[in-house]
């Protein structure tokens, strides 16, 4: 399994702001809160230079995990892997 360097605590508030901003698509709703999948997730590494759903949350709940951390290349080639399977996808 991919391992990712953010996550969304039970401090969410399910506002529904993060979903939308993600554009690899990697929040969805839970059982009780939002969740990032880790296959997904790019912490927008080829969007953006910062993560859109840290910058849009209102209660700072999406903290940086030190537990699973990627390197800015590691997460360059998901999102590089992510790209070419929606391509051939469509």
């Amino acid at each position: 399994m991919a391992t990712m360097a953010l996550i969304i605590t039970d401090e969410c508030i399910n506002c529904d702001v993060c979903e939308p901003e993600c554009p690899n698509e990697a929040i969805s709703q839970g059982v009780e809160i939002y969740e990032i999948d880790p296959a997904k997730c790019t912490e927008c590494v080829g969007h953006f230079d910062k993560p859109q759903c840290r910058e849009v949350c209102p209660v700072d709940c999406i903290p940086v995990n030190p537990d699973c951390v990627e390197t800015r290349e590691a997460l360059q080639l998901k999102y590089a892997a992510l790209m070419r399977k929606k391509s051939v996808a469509v």
